[in-house]
Parts: C-alpha cells; sequence; structure tokens
C-alpha cells in the first residue's frame, strides 16, 4: 500500500494562496518535490513545467476561489483538475482551509461535489485536521485549539463566520450528497476496518466520509487508508501522513535584495496578536479606511511615501501595514452601502505591494489568504519555489513576476504562526 502511495504524482487544487503554500510546505517536510502555480496554469505555462519534468512529485494550483461565487469556484477548480490531469496527476487533494471557511452555500461542498464527478469517485473523505496547528476533529467536531470551531474567534470572522463546529451540519447544506463520519475508535482499530468503513461509506452513491484525527498518527492511518482514492479533501495536514519520499530538501533559496514589508489584511486573533508583537519592533501604519474610500491611491502614496522614509532611515528595517488591531476595525467601518471594507484592504494592501516593490521592496510577509492572493496576483508572481519552513504551514517562497522580478513571499494565512512572526520571519533570509 505505501508503495503504490509513493508512485503517484499528486495534484492539488486551494482555494486560496495561502493554502497552497501551506499544502507544499507540508509535502516539501515529506520529501516530495512540489511546484507552487499562482492560478490556473496557461497552456504556455503548462508547457514550460511539462518540460521541467512536470512541476515534481506534486503540483499545487492556487485558486482565489474561497469566497467567490459558486459558479466561479466549480469552474476554476474544473480548469485546475484540467490542467493537472494534463500534467500527468493521477490523485487529486481538494485543499480548503483547515477552519472549513465557508458558508451554506459553499464553496467547499459544490468544488468537491464537481471534482468527484468529474473523477468518477463514489466517496470523498472530509479531513481538515492538522494538528500541528490545533486543529482537530474528533467525533465530527472540529476544534481549534481547546474550543469547538463555533466558540473560536472564526466565530467572528468578516468573510466566513463559522458559528458551528459539527462538520456534518456545515457540509450537508452545500451538497446533495450524504454526509456520514468514521469515529476515532475506527480510525485507532484495525485497519482493514478503516478501509472498510470508507468502502461502505461509498458504496452507496457518492457521499462524504468526515473522518477523525487528533494527532499526526490519526492521518498516517487515513493516508494509508485512502491511497487508492483519485481524490481526497481536507486541510493540509494529511500531506503529513504520506509516508516520506526522502529527506526535506536542504538547499538554500535564493535571497532577493531589496526593502522589506509586512502586509496585513487579515484580522484573526492570531494575526492581530502578530501586529500587537510588531508595532513595538517595527514602524506600522493601520490603513485609514476613510481615506481609502475617499481616495484610494492617494492613500496608497502616502503610504508609500512613508515607507521610503522608513527605508531611507533604516535601511532593513521591515515596515508593517496592517488593517486592524481588533475586529471592529473593519466591520464598524463599512458604512451602510458602501464597498465592504475587507475588499478595499484588499486592493489597498494589493496596491502597496505594486508601489513597495516599485521603491525597490523585494521581501514580503503577507497575512490574509484573501490579501495573499491579491498581493501576488497585483505583482505577476505566477510560480513559487519553496524555501525555509517559518512555522507550520508557512515558508518562505521565491517567484519571478513575467518580466523576471523575483521576490522572497511568505505567504500566511491569518491563523498561522507565532505571535512574533512578523519580526522572526527575517531571520531566516539572514
Amino acid at each position: 500500500m505505501h508503495g503504490a502511495q509513493t508512485a503517484v504524482r499528486w495534484g492539488a487544487i486551494a482555494d486560496d494562496f495561502t493554502g497552497a503554500t501551506d499544502l507544499a510546505t507540508n509535502w516539501v517536510a515529506r520529501g516530495v518535490r512540489t511546484t507552487v502555480t499562482l492560478g490556473v496554469p496557461t497552456p504556455g505555462e503548462l508547457a514550460a513545467l511539462a518540460g521541467d519534468g512536470g512541476g515534481g512529485d506534486a503540483v499545487v494550483i492556487a485558486l482565489k476561489s474561497r469566497t467567490a461565487p459558486v459558479a466561479e469556484a466549480v469552474g476554476e477548480s474544473l480548469a485546475a483538475l484540467a490542467a493537472l490531469r494534463a500534467l500527468g496527476c493521477e490523485r487529486i487533494y481538494d485543499k480548503y482551509c483547515s477552519t472549513f471557511d465557508s458558508t451554506p452555500r459553499g464553496n467547499i461542498g459544490p468544488v468537491a461535489d464537481a471534482l468527484m464527478a468529474e473523477l468518477g469517485t463514489g466517496l470523498a473523505v472530509v479531513v481538515p485536521s492538522f494538528p500541528a496547528t490545533g486543529r482537530t476533529v474528533y467525533r465530527g467536531h472540529l476544534f481549534v485549539g481547546d474550543q469547538l470551531l463555533g466558540d473560536s474567534p472564526m466565530r467572528h470572522h468578516p468573510l466566513t463566520p463559522m458559528t458551528d463546529a459539527s462538520l456534518v451540519r456545515l457540509l450537508a447544506p452545500q451538497t446533495a450528497h450524504p454526509v456520514t463520519t468514521v469515529g476515532l475508535d475506527v480510525v485507532r482499530g484495525d485497519p482493514r476496518a478503516l478501509r472498510a468503513a470508507l468502502d461502505g461509506a461509498g458504496g452507496e452513491g457518492p457521499r462524504y466520509a468526515v473522518v477523525d484525527a487528533i494527532d499526526n498518527g490519526d492521518l498516517a492511518r487515513i493516508a494509508a487508508a485512502t491511497a487508492d482514492h483519485p481524490l481526497v479533501t481536507g486541510g493540509s495536514g494529511l500531506a503529513l501522513g504520506l509516508p516520506a519520499r526522502g529527506a526535506p530538501a536542504t538547499g538554500a533559496m535564493p535571497v532577493i535584495p531589496g526593502h522589506r514589508a509586512v502586509l496585513a489584511g487579515s484580522a484573526s486573533a492570531a494575526t492581530r496578536g502578530q501586529i500587537d508583537a510588531a508595532r513595538s519592533a517595527l514602524p506600522s501604519r493601520l490603513l485609514d479606511l476613510a481615506a481609502l474610500r475617499a481616495d484610494p491611491a492617494a492613500e496608497v502614496a502616502r503610504l508609500t511615501e512613508w515607507a521610503r522614509a522608513q527605508w531611507a532611515d533604516a535601511p532593513g528595517t521591515p515596515v508593517l501595514v496592517h488593517s486592524a488591531g481588533a475586529p471592529e476595525d473593519i466591520e464598524r467601518r463599512t458604512p451602510e452601502g458602501q464597498r465592504p471594507a475587507a475588499e478595499l484592504v484588499e486592493e489597498a494592501l494589493a496596491g502597496c505591494a505594486v508601489a513597495f516593490a516599485g521603491a525597490g521592496a523585494r521581501q514580503f510577509v503577507v497575512a490574509g489568504g484573501e490579501t495573499s492572493g491579491s498581493v501576488v496576483r497585483a505583482l505577476g508572481v505566477r510560480r513559487l519555489e519553496l524555501g525555509p519552513a517559518l512555522a507550520p504551514g508557512v515558508s518562505w517562497a521565491m517567484g519571478p513576476d513575467a518580466g523576471g522580478t523575483r521576490y522572497n513571499l511568505a505567504l500566511k494565512s491569518g491563523n498561522f504562526g507565532e505571535r512574533s512572526l512578523f519580526t522572526s520571519a527575517w531571520k531566516e533570509l539572514g
């Protein structure tokens, strides 16, 4: 079983850019040579990937589809699947957030339904567990640390507030297929019983099986039991259950000289803590949403001139631009009938990235999945090479834009990373 598992090529479809680098980081840690493409590859990019050994043992296609309209998310995911199959990927990993970020309409269920239909499989496991970051599933309920998901800070997420912890109740409104559970006692029992439980779950037509997992040993058992499944769905933790294909790469990633910046668009509790810890050490500015509504270009220009002054006074010191010290900083400043503040934040930080790059910035830490997608797209980066890990699910990467200008990028989920990350991340680059 393990031998068969190590022989196949993986393809992954991630619903945001931080999720893509999160999954790639875990694969690289298992010795899996992994390429990340940002957006569905063009025919030319597909040809380049094929000529470069197909992208290694695994290819992750990063989409910005987590909060996109359902039809758009499904269409992009199917296009990504077609690209992965063209590259010869034999197994597909449908990657979504370990906190199951979604709404009753989707997009987790509709995307998984479409992939299941296209691949002709009758079962997909649902495994958001990532124990290293405190995400575990027990009795079909998702925990964030010691809290049920619905009691965690995710309850107040501005785009996808998660008010329930039952994965069955969360997924059921998003899919026409039945949703079953596989308990921890089965996961930790006879491996044949686990495989039989999964085979039975898919024996009466397409369906999903929410599988308990509270440590990496559980993930390894699930990975072994699903070794012949064409599709798995979940957070990036399940990748850690794969048998290692070799030692992680140890070669140093190129460090691109230039100014440094932290762009934090997330209002999550983890990111707010990281902002609070960094403000005493780094020059920082809170986005002025009123100014953005009045004249976004002028506000970006103001921030760029401020950043230039900081770099001139203290070369090598990162600047920090952030959207929130508390969720209310965004929520309470969205006047009725106006564009959501979250959209303004994404556009402003993407604009800052481009303007900062024009001023010589080449190293960016970006916090928040939606923000990371906007920033990387604005910079025109389409492919990433993974580098040193900074924390579970977070690593440095390097990628060029269309003109060949290269950047070092650390794309961080809003909920990931140690409190000191915005100041400690730079030590890995020297």
